[in-house]
């Protein structure tokens, strides 16, 4: 089958032919028929995750996937042949920008029925961090006030619309050019981060959702009310910053869930959730892909159509 692989870390992404993946009893086969890229896939390509997620080469890129069941594993009563699914697997078992991919049956849903697999593919990764972030992390409550950062990107793009479903009042960062975006996604109010300082603009928040680290995150503890909470998929508080100001901080990966994903579907199938798609390349056209992930521009997802 067609992959797109890596030879070891640091070298370039080639399209290649490689076996089909071995179905395990715990898992399904699928059929790619859409995937998609994020930025974690550049860390694991430059090798920066080898000690936390440890891989053999040639390694298959990809962590997000939508398709179709060829087959199900001995152990897996609940996916069969036919079902259109979706799914973030986890790292030791990657690799979905390719014809096929095997994952743990745990780690799937059925995709909602009124998107495409291109759209569905746009979903489960950053879907999965937006909803953890707010709901497992943040533990954001109806009337609360939220910041989201990088309202535009993958992540933020989910996560305005989810806090908006989850009843918060719901502000956002980002450049001039997306302010129409982010308030066509239900952001009630939008800083510019080139011309305005947010921490100036806002105070008294509830909850925070840092996608930057750096600068932007140790900013972010200014505007959170005493007791509130700054979660981050970013950074660390190096400089106790927490204490300082009385808040709590929590730094996290997400992690797959296929449960998770079914709850989704279903906020997705209500429209309480609609995909940000920013452009689709053909999985020939994959190191273009990483290209434009790479500039920063790319407002929502960017999309590898396998099928």
């Amino acid at each position: 089958m067609k992959a797109a692989v890596i030879r070891e870390y640091g070298t370039p992404i080639e399209i290649a032919d490689v076996p089909k993946p071995a179905l395990l009893a715990d898992s399904v086969l699928i059929e790619v028929h859409a995937a998609s890229v994020n930025p974690v896939d550049g860390f694991v390509q430059a090798g920066y995750l080898r000690e936390m997620m440890p891989i053999t080469f040639p390694f298959t890129m990809g962590f997000d996937v939508s398709g179709v069941v060829v087959e199900a594993g001995d152990q897996v009563s609940n996916f069969k042949k036919g079902d259109e699914v979706y799914s973030r697997p986890n790292g030791m078992q990657a690799g979905t920008i390719a014809e096929y991919a095997v994952i743990k049956a745990e780690e799937i849903a059925i995709k909602s029925a009124n998107i495409s697999h291109q759209e569905a593919a746009s979903i489960p990764l950053v879907g999965l961090t937006a909803w953890q972030a707010l709901v497992t992390k943040g533990n954001i409550q109806k009337g609360q006030k939220v910041l989201i950062h990088a309202g535009s990107g993958g992540v933020g793009t989910l996560a305005i619309q989810m806090a908006k479903y989850l009843g918060a009042q719901v502000a956002t960062t980002t450049s001039a050019t997306n302010i129409e975006l982010v308030k066509s996604l239900g952001a009630d109010l939008v800083i510019d981060y080139k011309t305005q300082k947010f921490e100036e603009a806002l105070s008294d928040y509830d909850l925070v959702i840092d996608m930057m680290g750096g600068e932007t995150l140790e900013r972010s503890f200014k505007v959170l009310k005493k007791g509130g909470r700054l979660v981050s998929i970013k950074g660390e508080d190096s400089n106790g910053l927490a204490e300082q100001y009385g808040v709590h901080f929590e730094s996290f990966f997400m992690w797959p869930s296929g449960e998770m994903l079914s709850q989704l579907a279903k906020l997705i199938s209500q429209g309480a959730i609609k995909p940000v798609i920013d452009r689709t390349f053909s999985m020939d056209q994959v190191q273009d892909a990483y290209a434009y992930l790479q500039t920063g521009r790319a407002k929502g997802k960017v999309v590898i159509q396998v099928v």
